[in-house]
């Protein structure tokens, strides 16, 4: 009973991570199920991609959640993450675990250099009312500013690429938003909560398509994941607490700090 407790105690973690960054939480959970409970790598990733599901199910739904997701900008880039998913499927069930995991790692690397140079980067404008924001912007009411603030989106071809590689990195369970919202805050011109809300609606798409590949693959153990799921559901109400009263700054410290960790880890072995 120990690691199935354990996994639903990772799960709140998790759960509270995703909700905070937009990232599905698998970031946290694939390294824990894998190093901790002692799952094959493989095995962690398709119980960590079903929890992705719970947890976009779960902050998407939220009022205030909704009110930041660039629905218009998430359905365009599904077309991509959704690709890139299928695509992934194809790649890393023809790869190893140690091979899968020093990808998990760069790309964890990566995602964290790239958050600590934005740290600065609002990519908001005061919204006066007259504010071209083109076909893919928003607008939104922020609520540490006191006032409606606007913003474009930038650079469309490097967002479609991201998306597309995230939908491939997002078979290894961490649901693709650990690319795309630094990517989309720092490259394209996104506000960091408009990126995360977008994202974990995005990601529960994505991760349907990985989730019944590896049902049928036998690679969805139902304790573990039941388990997980229940606590993803627990953690992603309070981190979506949490979140509302966070400022973009300490988000995106707090998500590179969790992304180096398990790049070091697994680098580490």
């Amino acid at each position: 009973m120990l690691p199935v407790v354990s996994s639903l105690f990772a799960g709140v973690v998790a759960g509270g991570l995703g909700a905070l960054l937009g990232i599905g939480g698998g970031a946290f959970l694939v390294p824990f199920l894998n190093l901790v409970v002692g799952l094959d790598f493989k095995v962690a990733s398709a119980v960590s991609l079903v929890t992705v599901i719970a947890t976009s199910s779960v902050t998407s739904a939220s009022a205030g959640r909704l009110s930041l997701v660039n629905l218009k900008l998430g359905m365009v880039l599904e077309i991509f993450t959704t690709s890139g998913g299928l695509l992934g499927l194809v790649v890393f069930s023809r790869s190893d675990d140690p091979t899968l995991k020093h990808v998990f790692a760069a790309v964890m690397a990566v995602v964290a250099f790239v958050m600590l140079r934005n740290l600065r980067r609002t990519n908001v404008i005061h919204d006066t009312g007259d504010i071209d924001v083109g076909i893919l912007g928003g607008r939104y009411l922020d609520p540490h500013v006191e006032h409606p603030v606007a913003y474009r989106v930038k650079r469309l071809p490097v967002a479609f690429g991201v998306s597309l590689l995230a939908g491939v990195v997002s078979m290894l369970g961490v649901g693709g938003g650990v690319l795309k919202v630094p990517a989309l805050n720092a490259w394209c011109g996104v506000p960091m909560k408009t990126a995360a809300a977008t994202s974990a609606l995005m990601i529960g798409a994505t991760a349907v398509v990985g989730s019944i590949s590896y049902y049928m693959q036998g690679r969805v153990v139902p304790t573990y994941t039941a388990a997980a799921v229940l606590g993803v559901l627990a953690g992603s109400r309070v981190g979506f607490a949490i979140a509302a009263r966070t400022k973009a700054k300490g988000l995106k410290i707090l998500m590179a700090a969790v992304l180096a960790t398990v790049a070091v880890i697994y680098v580490t072995q």
